[in-house]
């Protein structure tokens, strides 16, 4: 079974991972297996913070990634933009010249315009705006920027702060957790519910 490691700052997003993990680790769906070990990181192994108050200790720091690793997940947060983010960036390069997945959402994003990680990859963001004020001249990537809330290119796979469920199911589907057909059907089932209002 191999790792998908999710990397956490203080002030991360509580919501942004909430649907991706237990689906790795337990099953996109009741009844349906999971396929992935599930660990968390943070700089230094330190306990970090959530914008909801949720103290997590981690399995490890983010000095290394792990031999079995599949993918990093960068959870969006309000300390992307500050120095314990930066040394993030070697993690993000080692994995993108491994061809492990790389999932970034929210403010994780913009922190990979700052890096120019972007520049050759269809990508979304919260704003094209603000990939363009944190990249600076980083970033070179505008003509590939669209305005979706998740999207998947190669193993990458970006999205906003509000599209948590659309980068779980492409994430999903880049980590080919379950068949295609399975992980539409979570998403389905996680954005509509029981009832459709």
């Amino acid at each position: 079974m191999k790792t998908v490691l999710f990397v956490l700052l203080d002030d991360f997003a509580d919501w942004e991972a909430a649907f991706l993990a237990p689906a790795l680790r337990a099953g996109v769906m009741p009844g349906r297996p999971g396929h992935y070990a599930v660990r968390y990181a943070a700089p230094g192994g330190v306990p970090v913070r959530s914008i909801g108050g949720l103290t997590v200790t981690p399995d490890c720091g983010t000095e290394t990634l792990p031999d079995d690793c599949a993918g990093v997940i960068l959870v969006g947060g309000m300390s992307w933009g500050k120095p314990e983010a930066e040394g993030i960036a070697a993690l993000v390069r080692e994995a993108l010249s491994r061809r492990i997945l790389v999932g970034a959402i929210c403010n994780a994003v913009s922190f990979l315009a700052a890096h120019g990680f972007l520049n050759a990859a269809e990508h979304t963001g919260n704003t094209l705006g603000m990939l363009r004020e944190w990249g600076g001249a980083n970033y070179t990537g505008a003509g590939l920027f669209r305005e979706r809330q998740a999207v998947r290119d190669g193993s990458l796979v970006t999205a906003n702060g509000t599209g948590y469920l659309e980068f779980t199911r492409e994430c999903l589907l880049a980590l080919g957790a379950d068949t295609p057909e399975q992980v539409a059907a979570s998403y389905a089932f996680n954005k509509h519910g029981f009832y459709k209002e």
